[in-house]
């Protein structure tokens, strides 16, 4: 077969692939099991079927899957944006951050305890199992909306805790390399200190400077403004990076401070990462998925050691450790229980297994599987009852489905006063008639649109959840539009 024949078979196989995975949505969807479960186990089954598939090797799949996680992030930034997330910035805090150490901890004890594991074996699957994974959960809520600070403390905390796990893996990796414990523990500080601050100063600033470039560099067409989003991204994950700082952290932050800005093609860019995301998490849990064999599984202690351990860090672990930290948050009972369960693991704990599975000892392997077995445990069974869980807990959780068909005009200059909202459940404008709004001479609404109908505007029209409200106000009133079509969190 000669280069262009076996290039035009390669291009065939991979996007079939693709193809046959975002149609298993569709089955996803109907099953109620998340679609990273059934890339995870197509991969793994792959790779026991044809095994020249497993000769990828981990330098490539931890790039790949870095890669993938950066378009994650930067999407799932833009989604929760900075309104959302200074209203829950202390609960995302603590458990990100010190609910990550405190997981990793308690686990690591346990797992050493009832298991019989050696310490460091124990810490380092401690340290990998406790980040939550943003690919699993951006996944899972990428179509459903969370009302109150739920969503976004479950959004805020599978970005934040990424830069802890990578410094706990990192460092304990040093103890098996002959460091010592005590200047182990120093050095998980230290570079988790260094990452946190590197990462949020670069986030900070390069989101600044991207908005300025977005507002102010026009492109000369439509479609390279979303590209050039996605390039800065790169930039700041790379500058973060070789800065000795969380490259994730900087990506997340940056989107953070997009999502809510107003800019030229906004739309567009939000729709292209959107997209874009939907790819990466396909890529990643397929490439992490050819690094395992389901068959060996059955052959060594890891089902059962992993079934227990995600028994373990599920129903005992996470309440007890997230539980207490979400105690000062001004949120009900279920919503509390609603963020402990949704800690999901996916791509994040599997790629730092990655790390420890790089020492090619029999250990090491064992704690890989044992890795891969909690996350498809956490995928399928936490990830698909969220729905279940969320309605026990009073939580409302809805489907908001596709809207192919935009409505709109172009103008070259941003609109002065002109805000799109949807009115979500709980806004004071829900059940209410335009009348009774009292909108003022300063602001009135000038389109509404219904399950894709446009109505007429009229005082005795009652807005319903889900409505899309196009408001106009006056360039020079103070009057803030916001509260009246978003619920309180």
């Amino acid at each position: 077969m000669g280069g262009i024949e076996s290039f035009g078979l390669t291009l065939l196989i991979v996007s079939g692939v693709i193809t046959l995975a975002l149609l298993s949505n569709r089955i996803s969807t109907a099953l109620r099991v998340p679609a990273p479960a059934f890339f995870l186990v197509a991969a793994a089954a792959a790779s026991d079927l044809i095994p020249a598939l497993r000769q990828v090797s981990l330098d490539v799949v931890e790039n790949v899957v870095t890669v993938a996680l950066v378009v994650i992030l930067f999407d799932g930034g833009m989604t929760i944006g900075v309104r959302k997330l200074r209203s829950a910035l202390g609960s995302v805090l603590s458990t990100g951050v010190l609910g990550t150490f405190l997981t990793a901890g308690a686990l690591a004890v346990a797992t050493h305890l009832l298991f019989g594991l050696p310490w460091l074996l124990s810490l380092l699957l401690g340290a990998a199992l406790a980040p939550t994974d943003p690919a699993v959960v951006f996944s899972v809520l990428g179509n459903r909306e969370i009302t109150g600070r739920a969503g976004t403390i479950i959004q805020g905390e599978s970005g934040a805790n990424d830069p802890v796990g990578i410094a706990l893996v990192l460092s304990l990796a040093g103890i098996s390399a002959g460091t010592g414990f005590g200047d182990a523990a120093l050095g998980v500080l230290g570079q988790f200190a260094l990452e946190m601050c590197v990462g949020a100063a670069v986030g900070l600033a390069g989101g600044w400077l991207l908005l300025q470039l977005v507002r102010r560099v026009e492109m000369p067409a439509e479609g390279l403004y979303p590209l050039r989003t996605l390039a800065i991204s790169f930039v700041l994950y790379g500058a973060a990076t070789v800065a000795h700082g969380s490259g994730f952290l900087a990506v997340f932050v940056a989107g953070v401070l997009v999502g809510d800005a107003a800019a030229p093609f906004k739309q567009e860019v939000e729709r292209f990462h959107s997209s874009l995301a939907s790819l990466a998490e396909i890529v990643a849990f397929v490439v992490l998925g050819l690094t395992v064999s389901l068959s060996s599984l059955f052959t060594t202690n890891a089902w059962w050691i992993g079934l227990a351990l995600a028994a373990l860090l599920t129903f005992v672990v996470r309440p007890l450790v997230v539980g207490p930290l979400l105690a000062a948050a001004r949120m009900r009972r279920g919503e509390r229980a609603f963020v402990v369960w949704s800690g999901l693991k996916g791509a994040v704990p599997i790629l730092l297994g990655t790390y420890v599975l790089a020492a090619n000892q029999e250990q090491d392997v064992l704690a890989y599987e044992i890795i891969f077995v909690v996350v498809l445990f956490s995928v399928l069974v936490q990830g698909g009852l969220m729905p279940v869980v969320a309605a026990r807990c009073g939580i409302a959780m809805r489907e908001l489905p596709p809207r192919p068909w935009p409505v709109g005009i172009r103008a070259n200059q941003q609109p002065e006063g002109a805000r799109r909202f949807r009115v979500t459940a709980g806004a004071p404008a829900a059940g209410r008639t335009v009348e009774d709004l009292h909108l003022g001479a300063d602001l009135w609404i000038s389109l509404v649109v219904r399950q894709g109908k446009q109505l007429r505007v009229r005082g005795d029209l009652t807005l319903d959840e889900g409505d899309e409200v196009l408001v106009l106000t006056d360039p020079d009133s103070e009057t803030d539009a916001a509260p009246l079509f978003t619920a309180r969190t």
